[in-house]
């Protein structure tokens, strides 16, 4: 004989009424909390190794473009952690602010004039970044996975 619990989970879900584990519930919350509104997503874009850009193991470099900007990351991994060296151009303007983002954790840093930023110690995982210009909507990377 079927137990009940069991029967009774079936035809929940047979008729399309079973609820939602909660933590499901409280991942998509999480996850829309890291949202930027307003944002433009800059989408990946080919990137060629520059000279005198480390290229050893553990180092990859990622690029993000839209119409107006362009991230160009050099992510290292050591020591279990993330260090972030980027740069932006053209450079977003005098004012912008750039956050390096974890799903847990938020770093912000001032463009040098050269339009370039550095973030140290970030965990691994889950990362993307965005750039908040005077006057105009942020730009926003993709998330991407990084992983030691």
């Amino acid at each position: 004989m079927i137990n009940d619990e069991y029967f009774l989970a079936a035809l929940r879900l047979a008729s399309g009424n079973d609820p939602i584990p909660g933590h499901v519930s409280a991942a998509a919350r999480d996850a829309y909390g890291l949202r930027v509104p307003g944002a433009v997503t800059a989408a990946p874009g080919e990137c060629a190794a520059a000279g005198g850009v480390r290229d050893g193991e553990g180092c990859h470099l990622v690029r993000f473009v839209t119409a107006d900007l362009t991230f160009d990351l050099e992510v290292t991994i050591g020591d279990g952690l993330i260090d972030v060296a980027g740069h932006i151009s053209p450079n977003p303007g005098e004012g912008a602010l750039i956050d390096v983002k974890t799903p847990h954790l938020t770093l912000t840093r001032r463009i040098s004039l050269t339009g370039e930023f550095a973030v140290t110690g970030l965990p691994p995982g889950w990362l993307s970044v965005v750039c908040h210009r005077v006057g105009q909507n942020p730009v926003q990377t993709r998330w991407v996975r990084i992983r030691p």
